[in-house]
This record gives C-alpha cells, sequence and structure tokens, in this order.
C-alpha cells in the first residue's frame, strides 16, 4: 500500500512539474509596437519629453510646472 501510495505522490508532483514549465514555455502574446511620439525640449532646461507629457505654457512647452513658472517668471511679456 505504501508503494501504491508514493507512486501516485510523485506521479502528481511530475504531472504538476510538466504543467508549469509547459506555461512558461509558452510565447506570450505579441506586443504591438506604440506609434512613437515626437520628443519636445522644455523651454526652461532643454530637457526632451514625449508630447503628452509636456507641459503647454506661455512661451513653449515645459517638463514641470516649476519651469513653466520660472520662465513665465523671467519673460513675462513672451506670447
Amino acid at each position: 500500500m505504501k508503494i501504491i501510495l508514493f507512486l501516485v505522490a510523485v506521479f502528481v508532483l511530475l504531472w504538476l512539474l510538466r504543467g508549469s514549465t509547459s506555461r512558461r514555455a509558452r510565447p506570450s502574446e505579441p506586443r504591438r509596437p506604440e506609434s512613437p511620439q515626437p520628443m519636445l525640449a522644455c523651454a526652461e532646461c532643454g530637457v526632451h519629453l514625449p508630447r503628452d507629457e509636456a507641459l503647454p505654457g506661455r512661451g513653449g512647452v515645459f517638463c514641470g510646472e516649476a519651469h513653466r513658472a520660472a520662465f513665465e517668471k523671467a519673460h513675462p511679456d513672451a506670447s
């Protein structure tokens, strides 16, 4: 009886190991390539960032609110 129980346990263990390795071996879904975004330079510091992350302001685009405020304070006549 012990031998049968041992063989069943070994069989179940091998079956579980086989299942986990076959899941890892499956190729994942091919990623959809994202369309490239134009990179814009911050008018204050010159750092390049994607168009979607740029903050518009008077005088150009900016990498953050602090740079937009600093530029607008330094250039009050910029349009």
